[in-house]
């Protein structure tokens, strides 16, 4: 039996844009617009109606404006939103606070050329659509957004420039990546060794999220920037536009930006930052790669392995799109397949256990370690064996 399709509610005061969001949408197999609004007044009317999957939202519209709305919407009736607004642009104050009061993501409307632009993201729309379907709401915030309380994080007595022999982490994602992130970094304390981040993301975008992460975790979260030391108790997000590697200056990793050709139809590379790591850290690096599409990411883990890190991957229940991970674990690249809400504790309990040298599976309360690449499971046997050479 097929699967029920996501529900959408399109709000948006412009008839073109609501004709082109239902051609876009309905041409999906998986959704279909349920209905239309062209006020938020209106959509209220209609949530209650249709109880839709997912919401898309514009900003400028007449009897309420959309930010508004969504900061009522997700006090009072959580569900996942994607804002399509022309004031949705990469780093507008409009798209930070949006994300602050917990829209899934964003879209620009193009100020000219409105159907080409639109049609043109059909894809980011639809994908963006389906990530924010699986995700599940943020608690509502108590406070204003518009003038967020910023305390000041304790700074951890621990956090240094970290020598060679120290460990890092590093983590990949694309497709509902940006939830997931947060939901991991979130729940990690100010003393986690360095952490080096990839999403796959435009450029303008990365800036805002950064700062977004460190508002809501006990990290110092930042945009990185070319040459930094890394730091014990702080992340670094990779620009929209640059690939980010590690480097070493002396006995310390630092980081490196490079603007050079995309991997994998990417740039950021989620590859290019953990072959450099494979280089570089080997056994003292642990690799996360999380929900996306496509296949970024899983050479990379591979090496990593190989060079004897600790490396997961999430798990298809609670990815928004298995892609990634299920080409890491299909090359053997992933020691373990890890749920969403055990990836912390897990990185929190490091350091792991060597890898096993028994040909064997162990099943933790935090998820299934995978065999070492060449073992297989004996089909109706628990055990696992070695593949004829």
């Amino acid at each position: 039996m097929n699967a029920p399709k996501i529900k959408v509610l399109c709000v948006d005061d412009s008839a073109t844009v609501r004709d082109l969001l239902c051609e876009i949408i309905n041409a999906q197999p998986d959704m279909e617009v349920v209905a239309v609004a062209s006020d938020p007044l209106m959509a209220r009317e209609l949530i209650k109606q249709h109880d839709p999957d997912v919401l898309t939202l514009d900003i400028k519209m007449p009897r309420m404006d959309g930010l508004d709305f969504l900061e009522r919407l997700m006090r009072l009736r959580p569900m996942p939103v994607l804002m399509i607004s022309s004031r949705t642009h990469p780093g507008s104050e409009e798209t930070r606070r949006a994300l602050d009061l917990g829209a899934r993501d964003v879209i620009a409307k193009p100020h000219i050329g409105l159907r080409y632009g639109l049609i043109a993201e059909s894809s980011a729309i639809a994908n963006k659509i389906r990530a924010a379907a699986r995700s599940q709401p943020l608690s509502p915030n108590p406070r204003p957004i518009s003038a967020p309380i910023r305390l000041p994080k304790p700074i951890c007595a621990s956090a240094r420039s970290m020598p060679a022999s120290d460990e890092c982490l590093l983590i990949g994602a694309s497709t509902g990546g940006t939830e997931a992130i947060r939901e991991v970094l979130e729940q990690l304390p100010a003393n986690t060794p360095p952490l080096l981040i990839v999403q796959h993301m435009p450029a303008g975008f990365t800036r805002s999220f950064a700062e977004r992460l460190n508002r809501t975790s006990q990290l110092q979260v930042k945009e990185a920037i070319d040459g930094e030391r890394l730091l014990r108790g702080h992340a670094y997000i990779a620009p929209g536009d640059q690939h980010l590697k590690l480097d070493r200056d002396g006995s310390d990793y630092v980081t490196r930006l490079d603007a050079g050709p995309e991997v994998n139809r990417h740039r950021p590379s989620v590859d290019v930052l953990f072959h450099s790591a494979a280089r570089l850290v080997g056994r003292k690096a642990t690799g996360v790669l999380l929900t996306g599409m496509g296949k970024d990411g899983a050479a990379g883990l591979l090496a990593m392995r190989e060079a004897g890190a600790l490396t997961m991957a999430q798990d298809e229940a609670s990815s928004v799109v298995f892609g990634m991970p299920r080409e890491a674990i299909a090359l053997g690249a992933a020691r373990e397949v890890v749920s969403l809400e055990a990836i912390a504790p897990r990185l929190t309990a490091l350091p792991a256990a060597p890898e096993p040298q028994q040909p064997h599976a162990v099943l933790t309360g935090l998820g299934h370690r995978m065999p070492p690449p060449g073992w297989r499971e004996t089909v109706g046997q628990i055990h696992l064996r070695a593949e004829a050479p």
